[in-house]
């Protein structure tokens, strides 16, 4: 019983190891191993939680750590990703005092740590989510600079390479983390289609995205899912 105990924090360690992995690679602007770490440690995120159910060792040891080795894989990564994007893209545009700009990338950390620390407390996130989740957020910032490796478009090159778009995105990011917007579960409780329709089509459509539309499809998807979750709330509301 004491080994089952400790599984759980050691998956989210894993998950911590992983974001580390990833921040070094981020470093280095290698954004496509960034990308892999970051997606091995949200899947081990969801592990972690997963063998705390089912030993029942759920503790607030458990609780406090998974929220610290999402600050790195899911806060301090994100916002490195953008501070090299912009570092990149805004030397051109912006000049003398201005050189501290791509440092505002790191807003979406702040954002992060901010949602992280207030999730830990807020008793109405059981079964969903009140703002964007911080793994979403870190798969949609992360997905930004490989769309702008592989795409042909010249629209999304120039969109993805102006700086003042990427603060935008930024700042839309910190936001869209703490927003007090309902977001619905993706979690499948029960075996019927009905009670999970929306939860198995978002599934579906995610699939389809990313089979036609790889990494961009995976920045589509997070808006999608933002998108379906507010249509939701106001069919509710009715």
């Amino acid at each position: 019983m004491k080994i089952k105990k400790h599984i759980p924090n050691l998956i989210t360690l894993l998950n911590l190891f992983s974001g580390c992995i990833a921040l070094m690679f981020a470093f280095n602007q290698k954004f496509e191993m960034a990308f892999l770490f970051v997606s091995l440690g949200i899947f081990l995120d969801f592990f972690d939680g997963f063998f705390a159910r089912l030993f029942k060792v759920s503790s607030p040891l458990g609780l406090q750590l998974d929220s610290l080795a999402d600050m790195v894989t899911s806060g301090a990564v994100p916002g490195l990703v953008m501070f090299q994007m912009m570092i990149s893209y805004s030397s051109p545009v912006v000049e003398g005092y201005l050189q501290w700009f791509p440092y505002l990338g790191f807003i979406i950390t702040l954002g992060s740590c901010y949602r992280l620390a207030n999730f830990n407390i807020d008793t109405r996130q059981t079964d969903s989510f009140i703002g964007l989740p911080t793994p979403a957020n870190a798969l949609f910032i992360l997905s930004l600079p490989l769309v702008l490796k592989f795409t042909d478009s010249i629209f999304v090159i120039e969109l993805l390479t102006n700086p003042f778009v990427l603060l935008s995105i930024t700042v839309l990011s910190a936001y869209m983390l703490n927003a007090e917007i309902p977001l619905f579960s993706l979690k499948i409780k029960k075996f019927s289609f009905k009670e999970n329709a929306l939860q198995i089509s978002f599934l579906i459509i995610s699939l389809l995205l990313l089979i036609f539309f790889q990494y961009l499809g995976i920045t589509l998807l997070i808006m999608f899912y933002v998108l379906l979750s507010i249509i939701n709330n106001k069919t509710l509301k009715k």
